[in-house]
């Protein structure tokens, strides 16, 4: 119950802050609102102030601003979205996309400052990191380890012993070459996640498949490291752009493997994985829950500016052959584009979600 009230309160500021720079940018534009909503229809209740309503609707995971005249009708009238120049709509257009990377951003900062917790890769991170620990940063799936339910972030702090002692590990090394010593047999891990102490036992594999180890977990040393405030501005920021070029990447590959080979990747998750997710984050710290929504925010974004039709990048991407055409596409061509768009992405989503569901059970 925790991790869901988490997760939708996480939903509502990445949906508030999206939907608002859409708000803003078109009340600055003198464009009329109508809604300003939560969630998507059907809707639980509302209040109008001003022009605007504002409601909050049944379905969490998303939010909307509708603005008069954003279909493309009511062009003679002035405050209509579709009467305003095409470099004010695309400002609009593009106005969500912009505040959920200042989010990830200013969320990054505040972590610079505050400490986040980063793998330490040189000798440099090794001597100012505080809190160093040996954690678990991904997981096979099927693997020994996943089996066992062991979970991303879990801290690995030593090893149960046959004979009942206990085996503390404090590097990185001593947790490979105990699981090495051990390949065929049963080994009995402990973790920390959280304030709670486990014991997980799982098969360490002879022949385990290229590439995932004995047991199917990526390992890191990691550290808590802060700086000072002036030093986090330009840190933050540096680690915004890094973190949406990677983004980047890893949606042209996600979309790379749907398009040529007709499959998704097998560690994307839906609303259930991240809701998931988020809970262990929160659990781990705040520190921990500001990275996780700082990557989220990011995701949004650049999942926000593909041109795909119904998404903020397919209706600037309409704008643009607009003013390229210097006419726009009939309403009814464009209603239909979108709609289609809409109804493969509620597709896609619930088709990640069966997955969600079936890897969970």
């Amino acid at each position: 119950m925790i991790t869901f009230i988490i997760f939708i309160a996480v939903i509502g500021v990445l949906v508030l802050v999206h939907e608002f720079g859409h708000f803003i940018t078109a009340k600055k534009a003198g464009m009329r609102v109508e809604e300003f909503g939560f969630g998507f229809p059907p809707r639980i209740f509302g209040f109008k102030h001003g022009e605007t309503t504002y409601s909050i609707n049944l379905i969490p995971f998303g939010g909307f601003v509708k603005i008069f005249g954003e279909e493309g009708e009511h062009r003679n009238e002035l405050r209509s979205f579709s009467a305003k120049p095409i470099s004010k709509r695309l400002k609009v257009v593009v106005a969500g996309v912009v505040m959920n990377f200042l989010l990830a951003t200013i969320l990054l900062v505040a972590g610079n400052f505050s400490g986040l917790r980063v793998a330490i890769a040189d000798e440099e991170i090794a001597t100012s990191a505080r809190n160093q620990k040996i954690q678990i940063i991904q997981v096979t799936s099927g693997s020994p380890a996943q089996l066992a339910g062991i979970r991303s972030l879990d801290e690995i702090i030593g090893f149960k012993m046959a004979d009942g002692s206990s085996k503390t590990v404090t590097r990185l090394k001593e947790v490979q070459d105990y699981i090495a010593q051990n390949a065929g047999r049963e080994v009995v891990m402990v973790i920390a996640r959280g304030s709670e102490k486990l014991e997980k036992k799982l098969l360490s594999r002879a022949n385990p498949p290229a590439g995932e180890g004995p047991t199917g977990i990526s390992l890191a040393l990691t550290g808590e490291v802060s700086y000072p405030w002036y030093e986090a501005i330009w840190r933050g920021g540096y680690d915004a752009v890094i973190l949406f070029v990677n983004t980047v990447i890893g949606y042209w590959k996600l979309f790379e493997s749907l398009l040529l080979r007709g499959r998704l990747l097998s560690d994307i998750s839906g609303p259930i994985g991240i809701a998931t997710m988020t809970g262990q984050a929160a659990r781990i710290g705040l520190n921990y829950l500001m990275q996780f929504v700082a990557m989220i925010s990011m995701n949004l974004a650049v999942l926000n500016i593909i041109p795909f039709p119904a998404l903020d990048g397919g209706r600037a991407l309409m704008l643009i052959i607009e003013k390229l055409r210097g006419k726009p596409l009939a309403r009814k061509a464009e209603i239909l584009i979108n709609t289609f768009g809409f109804a493969l992405l509620i597709i896609l989503m619930i088709f990640v979600t069966v997955k969600d569901v079936a890897h969970f059970l």
